[in-house]
């Protein structure tokens, strides 16, 4: 069987704080209809503590999420390539769909100043997810 799921791919420097939220959050709503993975330019050692806890707050599992390196088949197989503030860090690769997403950076922030940049990345994932695989009528 051929999988014709929408493959999406958030990519940020550290894979740690943006492109975890959307990953995980679009992971939620999505419910299956797409895949979705995250990785980072230069990723970082360990989760923002301050995105975990606001995606926590929201009852949403990040445990078996870490950091991880961009690889080349993770960026082929996306239809949608998202990036977060990476700039020249983040490789460009022809043919795909990019979107880039001008987000704060979480990174040293503590807790309250996050969650309204967690709340702009949900509502970009939603209407992402909007376009890419509607809910059924």
């Amino acid at each position: 069987m051929i999988d014709d799921k929408p493959v999406v791919l958030f990519l940020c420097i550290h894979n740690s704080g943006r492109s975890l939220a959307a990953k995980v959050l679009l992971d939620h709503y999505a419910q299956g209809r797409v895949e979705v993975r995250s990785a980072g330019s230069e990723p970082g050692d360990q989760l923002n503590p301050s995105v975990v806890a606001v995606l926590q707050e929201r009852g949403l599992d990040t445990s078996k999420e870490f950091p991880k390196p961009l690889t080349d088949d993770d960026a082929q197989e996306a239809d949608v390539v998202v990036t977060m503030g990476c700039g020249d860090t983040c490789p460009f690769y022809p043919g795909k769909r990019y979107l880039d997403w001008e987000l704060q950076d979480p990174a040293g922030l503590p807790v309250d100043p996050v969650r309204p940049i967690v709340a702009d990345i949900e509502e970009r994932v939603q209407t992402l997810l909007g376009e890419l695989a509607p809910a059924n009528p």
